[in-house]
């Protein structure tokens, strides 16, 4: 009973931060961050940078170590922008917590808005005006994945750090202690698997564990797995399809294709970004046995760009990745 309530846990929850020091990846801006914790000092600030590499955990963690266990949810008002977008939110909830006095003998209260740059230009210009009439009291958090739609005035305000997207040490690393406070085995090809998946997200790698973790609890956990339960391909069916087209066999790849869209049923976006990232990493021996040339792969990106735009618009899957396919074909072509 114990180990099926284990693993009914939501694990990005339970292995969420709780301190500073336990975000993986951000080491410089982590200690940037500590010295506001050491005097209890602490400006506006905005956190920008992918989803899942500890922006929302770094905010939890500087609550939670200057107000301490005890008072920090009394103290600490967390919003999601992407819900509630327009200028009532910064007007009713932000406004009515940032005037109310501090709880507990803290000098200041901290109103952390996740997704930010979902505000309207409107809100964002009364949530200026909040931030600057409620400063004695109250101080913000604004965490977003893009700094540039954060109007000047609010950036202009903020202490601004930006996450970078983790190394694949740092999530292996963290998926290791994971997997040992579980009990679960993995093999390396495992390991890697998690990492494609994850593309430097840790909430992308965690889940993707949890996920390939509830399959066969008696079996080592490996890359089949993971990429079945993710609805990932393999990157070397990706590069061995990618290969077959730019060496102009267009019925192989044709047919390659048709197995990852049937038989293994992923859709037609997830395959162009895998595509796409068998391009990016093709190492300059492999472009060159193939006969490509810097211009080649120019317009090899171009098109999966357009590609991917057509899908986004509802175009035909099968028709646009075959079309993609041909193209990649002809691309070495005189």
């Amino acid at each position: 009973m114990e180990d099926y309530k284990i693993k009914e846990e939501i694990w990005i929850e339970k292995y969420r931060p709780v301190r500073l020091d336990q975000v993986a990846g951000q080491e410089e801006t982590i200690q940037r961050l500590k010295s506001y914790v050491a005097t209890k000092k602490l400006p506006h600030l905005l956190f920008s940078g992918p989803p899942g590499v500890g922006k929302t955990a770094s905010a939890v963690s500087i609550a939670r170590e200057i107000y301490g266990e005890n008072s920090w949810r009394e103290n600490f008002n967390e919003l999601n922008a992407s819900d509630e977008r327009g200028i009532d939110i910064v007007r009713t909830k932000i406004k009515n917590f940032a005037k109310t006095a501090p709880i507990g003998g803290a000098e200041f209260k901290i109103i952390f808005l996740d997704e930010a740059d979902a505000l309207t230009s409107d809100a964002q210009a009364a949530l200026r005006r909040t931030m600057e009439r409620f400063s004695s009291n109250c101080r913000f958090i604004l965490s977003c994945n893009y700094s540039s739609k954060i109007i000047e005035p609010i950036q202009s305000r903020c202490a601004v750090y930006r996450f970078r997207r983790l190394s694949d040490e740092a999530i292996k690393k963290r998926l290791e202690y994971i997997a040992k406070d579980q009990h679960l085995a993995i093999t390396e090809d495992g390991y890697e698997a998690l990492i494609y998946v994850a593309q430097g997200d840790m909430r992308k790698g965690v889940n993707s564990l949890q996920a390939s973790a509830c399959i066969d609890p008696e079996k080592p956990i490996s890359s089949g797995t993971i990429y079945r339960t993710t609805a990932t391909a393999n990157p070397e069916e990706i590069k061995s399809l990618t290969e077959t087209a730019l060496r102009g066999n267009f019925r192989d790849a044709r047919t390659e294709l048709n197995k990852l869209l049937y038989e293994e049923g992923l859709s037609g976006g997830e395959i162009v970004g895998q595509i796409y990232r068998a391009i990016s990493e093709m190492d300059k021996r492999m472009v060159m046995d193939l006969g490509l040339s810097e211009r080649h792969i120019v317009e090899l990106i171009d098109i999966i760009g357009e590609i991917d735009f057509r899908l986004t618009e509802g175009a035909s899957e099968k028709i646009q990745l075959e079309a993609l396919l041909a193209h990649f074909a002809l691309s070495n072509v005189d």
